[in-house]
Formats: C-alpha cells, structure tokens, sequence
C-alpha cells in the first residue's frame, strides 16, 4: 500500500489538571512503532534530517516548540509547520526529508517503523531523484 505525507490529529483529552494525548501503532498511525528517538536542543539556524529512507517510515510530532519539515516526494516540495502536540506529520518511505526553523527548547518526538539500519539511508539527493524514478 501506498500512503503520503500527512498532518494526523491525535486523541486530545481535555482536562482541567492538563491535558493529555497519546499514538498507538496501527490504529493512529499505519505502522508498528519500532524505534522512538528525539532531537532537541537544536542550535539557532541549525537543519536536521537531509536524508530519505529506502524502508522506513516516520511520524513526527512537536511535542515543545515548533519547527518546520521539509518533505520532497521526488516530484514537488512540501512544507509542515509543526507546533502543537496533538497532531503529527506521517512521512512515509522513498520521501526526503529536512527539519529547520527550530524555536528555542523545540522538542521533536519521532517514531520509526524500523530499527536504526544505516544501509536504510539515503544521504545523496541526487541518489534519492534517480532511486525514485
């Protein structure tokens, strides 16, 4: 199956001592979670990401802060502003990837659909333009 990239509302429980939300695998998001890692203390200026996965697929949430996230299909270019903790970005395989404008203390979760695989990688652009063709 073939999915895109998307913006995904989460649960939302509201509550006067604070408010909670939550993602399962496979009901919230389309994969199994695998692997969850975090970027933080992003320097001003600073790009992460600059990468693609061959099989992997990610969703990202801005769980403090905001940032944006650059996705390239191959095709066109998109743009996310990320910068609430109720919602995420699904970003499926084969789709480039950049994350900027960092807002000071900006927390970024981001769940995987595969373990940490380094031959998962593609780091070249022009690798990632003549693999998606």
């Amino acid at each position: 199956m073939s999915y895109t990239a998307e913006i995904i509302h989460l649960p939302k429980i509201l509550d006067k001592r604070g408010n909670l939300s939550f993602i399962e695998g496979k009901h919230h998001i389309p994969f199994e979670i695998r692997r969850t890692y975090w970027i933080y203390d992003v320097p001003g200026g600073e790009v992460r990401g600059g990468h693609a996965y061959r099989d992997n697929e990610e969703f990202v949430v801005a769980l403090s802060g905001s940032f944006d996230v650059v996705l390239h299909d191959g095709i066109r270019e998109q743009r996310f502003s990320l910068n609430r903790s109720y919602y995420g970005l699904y970003i499926p395989k084969m789709t480039w990837r950049m994350l900027e404008n960092f807002s000071t203390n900006a927390l970024a979760l981001v769940l995987s659909s595969t373990t940490y695989d380094p031959e998962d990688y593609i780091r070249d652009f022009d690798v990632f333009l003549t693999e998606t063709r």
